[in-house]
């Protein structure tokens, strides 16, 4: 390493009391959210998840592998669901609509960096998820990025653009396919 360098040491702008509830919530989370069976005790993970500020509605389900990284910053809509091993990375504010399912393995990423500055100082931007959406499995949506209503996101794909109204996009960086059909009857 070149000594004659200068050192700029990442500097981390969230406050103390963020810090300090994070800690707090990361316990919590170990302990009594994360250990809970996945088949039982979803209306208890979403006990904990309201008391730590996250508004959940009613019919919500929240596997227990889920990881939020500040549940104050979780919105969802009712009878909405965060599969199997889901990262929320709720660094600004993450909103879920009615009748929504973020399936196993997918990133929800608020926070990102502007490499604009040599320091790469931290960015953070909200994910706004529409009504009747789907994140398929393993799928990443960037920072600041918008679902709207009934749009579907493929397995594995990238979304680093807003996503329209019965949009389904899929592929890295994700790119729309088409738009879907729905039907009136519902099986």
């Amino acid at each position: 390493m070149n000594d004659e360098l200068p050192r700029k040491l990442y500097s981390n702008e969230l406050s103390k009391s963020n810090k300090i509830a994070r800690l707090i919530w990361s316990l919590v989370w170990l302990l009594f959210f994360r250990l809970t069976p996945r088949w039982a005790l979803n209306g208890w993970r979403l006990f904990i998840l309201r008391c730590f500020g996250a508004k959940i509605g009613i019919g919500c389900r929240v596997l227990p592998s889920c990881k939020i990284w500040a549940p104050w910053n979780l919105t969802m809509g009712c009878y909405s669901v965060l599969g199997e091993g889901v990262d929320c990375y709720t660094m600004d504010k993450i909103s879920i609509g009615n009748y929504t399912t973020v399936s196993q393995r997918s990133f929800l990423c608020g926070g990102t960096h502007d490499i604009a500055y040599k320091s790469i100082p931290l960015v953070t931007l909200p994910i706004s998820i529409g009504d009747y959406c789907w994140v398929c499995a393993e799928a990443f949506v960037g920072p600041g990025i918008t679902l709207n209503d009934y749009s579907v996101v493929a397995a594995r794909a990238v979304v680093l653009k807003n996503v329209g109204t019965r949009e389904v996009v899929g592929g890295n960086p994700a790119k729309f396919i088409k738009f879907r059909t729905l039907v009136d009857v519902d099986k």
